[in-house]
């Protein structure tokens, strides 16, 4: 029976279930901010109201005293303040460098050359070599002592043994597409980091800037009005500047991850490359089964690899 692989699936519900939860956030914040901007919009045009009743040299004054103090209260703003500041948006921001950074971790380590090609096969089919002969249940056997992506595809190319050239190459090549795919899952969390950081800031400078001419157009008479926008727009642009923070390193990450798979799949074609040519001279004399080779990997010495007389010899 035909098992089905749900690992696909359960990681795709995993990503819907956390946007999920980052869409019902971020509807819960544009709720209380329209909440807060219909009460600030109705206060706002209550004090407008009165203060077009008061003297107008009174109310400059205390437009530019309110003004300046809103400057120098931005001038001296940390980096945490700043944080703050941005809002909503800097919280998934945050998250998303976060998840590339454990997800560049880990690729960083299960890229290197002992995980995915290990010395040890290496050296091991260097030694059949040298011995005088090429041995598929020995090779097999090697293998399965050495589980990598590059024994999954010698793997592959031994169940072929005895199979025309054209069948053997095509094994190989599926099988390295496989193992590449594989190696190249946990980068498209990094990758899916580079697209979507960028649009969360430009969303949440979107949002600050719909803020600040709000607040500017309903702003108290006499308040320096250019200002007061100046000083929204620079906080709006925080998200913008995170988002752009985490996308360029992870952006690199990415090529950098992409180039190591890349050159561990060469190391592995040029293994390959040597090992075709012995391969190829069971063609047509052998025929093996996934069975005879696990049979003889288990240190079976009995010959469980049917030897079959070529096409010419039986006519």
């Amino acid at each position: 029976m035909k098992t089905v692989d749900l690992k696909p699936v359960r990681r795709a519900t995993r990503w819907l279930g956390a946007i999920a939860a980052l869409l019902l956030v971020l509807g819960i914040h544009f709720c209380l901010e329209s909440e807060h901007l219909a009460a600030q919009t109705s206060d706002d045009a209550a004090r407008k109201a009165e203060e077009a009743l008061r003297p107008a040299p009174a109310n400059t004054g205390a437009g530019a005293n309110t003004t300046q103090a809103a400057d120098d209260g931005l001038s001296d703003m940390s980096l945490l303040e700043l944080y703050v500041a941005g809002g909503v948006f800097m919280i998934p921001i945050t998250v998303l460098s976060l998840i590339a950074l454990a997800f560049a971790v880990e690729r960083t380590f299960a890229l290197r050359r002992s995980r995915v090609l290990p010395p040890d096969l290496v050296e091991g089919f260097g030694e059949m070599a040298a011995a005088g002969g090429f041995d598929p249940r020995k090779a097999y056997r090697l293998c399965q002592q050495h589980p990598s992506p590059a024994a999954n595809v010698i793997r592959a190319m031994l169940l072929k043994v005895g199979r025309p050239h054209a069948e053997v190459e095509q094994a190989v090549s599926e099988a390295s597409d496989r193992e590449a795919t594989k190696l190249y899952s946990n980068v498209r969390p990094i990758a899916l980091t580079v697209t979507i950081a960028p649009l969360l800031g430009l969303l949440g400078t979107v949002q600050g800037m719909i803020m600040a001419f709000h607040q500017t157009a309903f702003a108290a008479v006499g308040v320096n009005k250019a200002q007061a926008l100046a000083a929204g727009i620079y906080t709006a642009l925080v998200t913008t500047f995170a988002g752009l923070t985490v996308a360029i390193p992870a952006a690199c990450l990415v090529h950098f991850l992409e180039g190591r798979i890349l050159g561990r799949f060469r190391e592995i074609d040029e293994l390959l490359f040597n090992l075709l040519p012995q391969v190829e001279r069971y063609e047509g004399t052998l025929r093996v089964s996934r069975q005879q080779l696990v049979e003889a990997s288990h240190g079976s010495d009995a010959p469980t690899i049917a030897t079959v007389a070529p096409a010419a010899a039986t006519n």
